[in-house]
């Protein structure tokens, strides 16, 4: 028999904490043989994913407002697991491309958007709460997925530009630590999509629906920016539908599942689409 999910979710958090502590800063070596060109390949690859990375320490704030009385393990997760991981991620990338001669990010660490003040606000209910967990879940799922894609094709970009140093002691590890938030996601909404009411699942799922954005993406400047960086990394090449369907196939299997057929949801789908389209009249 299968170890219940909250004893799961526990053992997995304290293996991620003992095996992947955060990367020491001093480990890095930013020494790049054409800085120049790594800046005009990839500056806005660096600039989109350092601001979301350092976001993180918002994310948190966010998490307390919409989630005020969380499982303990959710808690122990985000504020001694991810956060420490994502915000050492974020200081590591924000000095490579001020390395390279870009810009230092400018993240957004305390503004917080009124839709999820409303949605906090409701959570005081537990069956709301419920249901925004199962949104966190989710997004956390997209957002993880997209981070794994996104640091594996970086990190090929670099090799092949001759940036081993780059690549092997920033892209790596950072690209590492990155399946195991992705699991907790999934591991988490598997196991609350089983518990919640027809009501709230039908909730998540128009939420959802209405709610869904590519990571980090906040705006249409942020969408934009979010297009820029699937061109730069050959995500448009290789074909949206294919990355939506990477990103979106969880949430699909889950929320979707009595639709028969269907791979990924269509505003996934939409949302990666919307963003290449504000990318190309740049």
């Amino acid at each position: 028999m299968a170890a219940p999910v909250g004893s799961r979710l526990w053992d997995h958090v304290d293996r991620l904490g003992a095996e992947h502590p955060p990367i020491p800063l001093d480990s890095a070596d930013y020494t790049m043989v054409r800085p120049a060109v790594l800046a005009e390949r990839f500056g806005p690859v660096l600039t989109y994913m350092s601001r979301v990375e350092l976001e993180v320490e918002r994310n948190v704030l966010e998490l307390n407002l919409l989630l005020p009385d969380p499982p303990p393990v959710d808690r122990h997760f985000y504020a001694d697991v991810w956060l420490p991981q994502e915000v050492h991620h974020g200081l590591i990338l924000d000095k490579l491309q001020s390395s390279a001669g870009l810009p230092a990010a400018t993240p957004n660490l305390t503004r917080i958007d009124f839709r999820l003040r409303l949605l906090g606000a409701l959570g005081r209910s537990g069956a709301v709460q419920d249901i925004s967990r199962m949104l966190y879940y989710l997004t956390g799922v997209a957002t993880e997925q997209s981070a794994i894609l996104a640091y594996n094709k970086l990190y090929r970009g670099l090799m092949e530009l001759g940036e081993r140093a780059v690549a092997s002691t920033i892209i790596a590890p950072i690209r590492r630590q990155e399946p195991g938030h992705f699991a907790y996601y999934k591991i988490a909404a598997q196991g609350l999509w089983d518990e919640l009411a027809g009501w709230q699942k039908w909730l998540a799922r128009t939420i959802r629906r209405f709610s869904f954005e590519p990571v980090g993406a906040y705006d249409e400047t942020q969408r934009g920016d979010f297009g820029v960086v699937m061109e730069r990394l050959g995500i448009i090449d290789d074909g949206l539908d294919r990355y939506a369907e990477q990103i979106g196939r969880v949430e699909g299997e889950l929320l979707w599942a009595q639709r028969e057929g269907l791979k990924v949801p269509a505003y996934v789908v939409d949302a990666l689409r919307h963003a290449a389209d504000l990318a190309r009249t740049r």
